[in-house]
């Protein structure tokens, strides 16, 4: 069963993007300093040339702009003032290469630069610049080339171009590329955590509850105040990344996220602000000290010290606030960071790090969706599976009276009504959970609604079900079995992409198997009362057209088939029982 693609809460954003950088070209915020934002150095001396057509421009003429050297991903050319290289960019672009290539707005001049849209290999690239009105009398094109996300080089001068009559051009201004802040001092930890001041001198959370941090399957997160900072320490198994945030909900957006990523056996520590469903840019400045790593025994470990308050750097939250704490974990390679292994840890509550120490825990799965599919879990593989198996085959079974209606009915209908009442109770949990409609639960949302709708739909048509023998008896039987089966074998399409979602945290394979053997099992049953049934008929013989005589004793062969469905029916209804809180035990990580 494909995974369904859903978008479950905080770090969903980390799609596989690098975690800084912009594979699809869109670089404006790289417009003045074209500096790639990947938190490392630009390469010393260029290996790439541009090259144009002609020396001499007036107003309105087309340069062809070309760009060539060994084989590149990136790039990022302008146009700028040849004696004020620190100024805006000059002029705007025409593309010539339209599926390796894209026009960008930088500052006012709209088409002023020219990018890449893909990591495709490149070896040359090709533009035309269009002089303005207002051209300075010297021009001179730059280009930003990234061979790979570490190598790259800011700013390789290429040729002036110059209107005609104009003086020589004077010294320009240095193109010296900006160089990223100066990081912290980095030290390597020598040993691992301990929860040892868990809820006494520190605050912790801990997945599972109580683990020891040096373990190789605990997450664990602390926070330690001291006077006017706090020590924060992370810990997890994780070949890739380990990241916290701090949000004023459960759901990603306007959060103040903390990462460490493991890059080449190193641990770099990046703050982010995550303002959407949308990649997140790592900060070139963050206000963290006293960073420290260890790399050992599959785990990633950081911890480093911020202020309470940083009101210099943007999307640093006070640490002196009530928030929800998100903890995730996920493969990085190459600066790249890729999605979330599964759903992030969220706190129960929300929490001030700062009050009181405390050890808590927190869950991969909202309280509100483990009932939700609790409840549809019962619905749709217990009562209504056992009310189809008693309308099915039980009617010669319990033919007898119960107020007014035979017991075969009675026990449908009950089990059915209970279907319809669990249904819509679990229905309205994710709108509760959710606010509102999910967009990212792919199809299992539209198709529980279709569910929903067949299973009212079901009594109020058997409401008007017309007496026995009525012309319109058959038909009735007809919609009322295919609606019904419909509404079932949709539910069961609906549980398999629903086990799915990441919010859900259900152990995958397994899950998919474990609801295969429940549909074979079903099968199972009504296949084998089939042949039963089918047995019972062959037991009858028509001697002439106004005759039938029974073979044997028709009164203990009946007795022998209402026995034989009562014992399949009991088998049925503890398998039935087995494969419900095999799942109710997987949702509630029992």
């Amino acid at each position: 069963m494909p995974p369904v693609l859903a978008f479950t809460l905080w770090i969903f954003a980390f799609l596989s993007v690098p975690a800084a950088g912009y594979p699809n070209g869109k670089v404006r915020e790289a417009c003045s300093s074209m500096m790639p934002r990947h938190e490392h150095s630009p390469q010393p001396s260029p290996e790439h040339t541009i090259s144009v057509n002609e020396t001499e421009f007036r107003p309105g003429d087309h340069i062809k702009v070309s760009l060539s050297g060994p084989v590149f991903e990136g790039f990022f050319i302008q146009a700028r003032n040849a004696e004020n290289l620190a100024g805006p960019a000059v002029g705007s672009f025409m593309l010539a290469e339209e599926r390796i290539s894209q026009l960008l707005t930088c500052g006012l001049v709209k088409n002023s630069a020219v990018s890449h849209t893909s990591k495709s290999k490149k070896t040359h690239v090709e533009a035309y610049w269009i002089a303005p009105t207002d051209a300075p009398e010297h021009v001179q094109f730059l280009a930003t080339v990234v061979e790979k996300y570490k190598i790259f080089w800011v700013k390789i001068p290429g040729p002036v171009i110059s209107q005609p009559n104009a003086p020589p051009l004077t010294t320009p201004t240095s193109i010296t590329p900006e160089t990223l802040p100066t990081s912290q001092p980095v030290f390597h930890l020598t040993k691992s955590f301990n929860a040892s001041g868990c809820g006494i001198t520190k605050f912790c959370i801990r997945n599972p509850p109580k683990c020891d941090p040096g373990t190789a399957y605990c997450f664990f997160l602390s926070f330690k105040q001291n006077n006017h900072s706090v020590l924060i320490e992370m810990s997890g198994p994780s070949e890739g990344y380990i990241a916290f945030a701090l949000s004023h909900d459960q759901w990603m957006g306007d959060d103040d996220a903390y990462l460490c990523i493991n890059e080449d056996h190193r641990i770099n520590v990046n703050t982010a602000y995550l303002s959407g469903r949308i990649p997140p840019v790592l900060d070139s400045e963050n206000g963290l000290e006293d960073i420290s790593w260890r790399l050992a025994d599959g785990l990633v470990q950081c911890s480093f010290r911020r202020n309470l308050r940083l009101p210099s750097y943007k999307g640093r939250f006070n640490l002196d606030a009530n928030y929800y704490i998100f903890l995730a974990d996920g493969e990085a390679s190459e600066g790249l960071i890729h999605k979330h292994h599964r759903q992030p840890l969220i706190t129960n509550g929300m929490y001030n790090v700062t009050d009181s120490p405390k050890d808590v825990g927190g869950s991969r799965s909202p309280l509100l969706l483990k009932l939700h599919a609790s409840l549809m879990f019962v619905a749709w593989m217990t009562t209504v599976s056992i009310g189809v198996i008693v309308a099915r085959f039980f009617k010669p079974v319990w033919p007898h009276s119960l107020f007014g209606k035979e017991i075969w009915f009675q026990v449908h209908r009950m089990l059915m009504l209970t279907t319809v009442l669990l249904t819509s109770v679990a229905f309205i949990l994710p709108f509760i959970y959710r606010g509102g409609w999910s967009k990212w639960a792919g199809f299992h949302p539209y198709l529980g609604c279709t569910v929903m709708a067949l299973a009212i739909f079901q009594p109020l048509m058997a409401g008007f079900r017309p007496p026995p023998h009525a012309p319109r008896r058959q038909v009735f039987n007809w919609v009322h079995w295919s609606t019904g089966t419909t509404a079932r074998i949709l539910a069961v399409v609906t549980m398999f992409l629903g086990m799915d979602l990441p919010a859900l945290n259900l152990p995958d394979p397994w899950d998919t198997y474990t609801m295969i053997g429940f549909v074979a099992w079903h099968v199972g049953i009504d296949i084998l009362l089939e042949i039963h049934s089918y047995c019972l008929i062959r037991k009858v013989e028509v001697i002439d057209e106004d005759r039938i005589q029974i073979l044997q004793s028709l009164t203990s062969a009946e007795a022998e088939g209402h026995t034989f469905k009562e014992i399949v029916l009991t088998i049925y209804i503890c398998g039935n029982i087995a494969f419900l809180i095999t799942f109710l035990a997987a949702i509630h990580q029992l």
